[in-house]
């Protein structure tokens, strides 16, 4: 068995998607939940995470880097954010609407034309409005 640390950089995107849901998944799993995998987007899910309780479940959307998308507005959807260590589990239409209240997107071609924005990097607001976020 080889046990060496890979560098997410180095790997394509099929990988990456697999990397990213085993990652949220093991910290859905201190919470209670179980997380399935999906072959195709569900209503925009990569992967369901239902918990022990037999009630609760989420449909989550894996990314690395902070975004909103309106494909995704109106379906219940949570994107699921791990990068740099940290994941982030978010409720996508919620927090859109307050990132839009904070004028951090309008006006922009990327969200206006495109119907999606992305950061790079996590932004200095971010902690501020997005901490509630982490697991």
């Amino acid at each position: 068995m080889k046990l060496e640390i890979c560098k997410y950089s180095n790997l394509n995107s099929r990988q990456k998607e697999n990397y990213l849901f085993q990652k949220l998944a093991a910290k859905l799993a201190d919470y209670g939940y179980n997380c399935i995998r999906l072959s195709d987007d569900w209503n925009g899910a990569d992967f369901l995470a239902v918990h022990v309780d037999g009630q609760s479940f989420a449909k989550i959307q894996a990314k690395s880097r902070l975004c909103f998308h309106k494909k995704y507005q109106f379906k219940d959807l949570r994107i699921g954010l791990y990068t740099r260590g940290r994941a982030f589990i978010y409720p996508h239409d919620e927090f859109l609407a307050e990132v839009l209240a904070l004028g951090k997107m309008s006006g922009t071609k990327s969200w206006d034309e495109r119907g999606r924005y992305s950061w790079s990097s996590l932004p200095g607001w971010f902690n501020e409005h997005f901490s509630k976020y982490e697991i």
